[in-house]
């Protein structure tokens, strides 16, 4: 019994761990993308605002 309850709790541990690393990776990209539309946020909307100007 005491095995099989050690190796449960080393299967959760790791995919508690994956999970952490998981959640870690998506914040770095939403870091990313923010920094991306905060620079870049207004010539995105000067782009638009020119093509929607041409229809």
């Amino acid at each position: 019994m005491f095995a099989l309850s050690l190796i449960d709790r080393i299967a959760r541990r790791q995919e508690g761990q994956a999970m952490a690393e998981y959640g870690i990776i998506l914040a770095l990209i939403a870091a990313v993308v923010i920094g991306v539309l905060a620079t870049l946020g207004q010539d995105i909307l000067n782009a638009f605002n020119t093509i929607v100007g041409k229809l």
